[in-house]
């Protein structure tokens, strides 16, 4: 298991549809930011989304057929890539290597892949397990805090500083300057 991908450190969060993945996420950045670490995300759409909206400049470019669009303002920066017809969707390397130097990549989604995970797990069972069949499965967060004889680290999936502090650990992270 490869804790470094494309010169990123990487862990995911992984777990079943409702488990609380995208919650979690959001405060593990919220919590690592808050020491000072650079934290990006990469989230894993099993849906299609746009980010752009009818009516828009950059919309028009894309119906007009730009294979990419950059839309550049003061605060933030995007490139929208449109996928040619027989073109697979983006792979976790190809987009770790898109991505700016950082602390910590976390990934909602690409749970078959080997990197590091998180199982999250909600109030409601899964409908199988991923830890001890999955051995990319580092740790479990579980709604309630109880899983019975788990194979890895369980913390309440509610416990943001106990998980961070157990990233920095398992990731081999530095504390960050404050």
């Amino acid at each position: 298991m490869r804790k470094t991908i494309c010169g990123h450190r990487v862990i995911g969060v992984a777990g079943f549809k409702n488990a609380g993945k995208t919650t979690l996420v959001a405060a593990l950045v919220g919590e690592l930011s808050g020491r000072g670490f650079a934290v990006s995300t990469i989230k894993h759409a099993h849906h299609s989304f746009d980010i752009d909206h009818e009516g828009r400049d950059s919309f028009r470019h894309r119906q007009a057929g730009a294979r990419e669009v950059a839309v550049v303002a003061r605060e933030r920066w995007a490139i929208i890539h449109e996928h040619a017809a027989r073109e697979t969707p983006a792979t976790l390397e190809e987009m770790l290597r898109r991505m700016s130097p950082c602390d910590l990549v976390i990934v909602e989604g690409y749970k078959a892949d080997p990197h590091p995970k998180i199982e999250v797990r909600g109030a409601t069972p899964p409908p199988r397990e991923l830890a001890g069949d999955d051995p990319s499965i580092v740790a479990l967060a579980v709604a309630g805090g109880a899983a019975a004889a788990a194979p890895v680290p369980v913390f309440d999936r509610d416990d943001h500083a106990g998980l961070a502090d157990f990233i920095i650990t398992f990731m081999d992270m530095r504390e960050a300057a404050a």
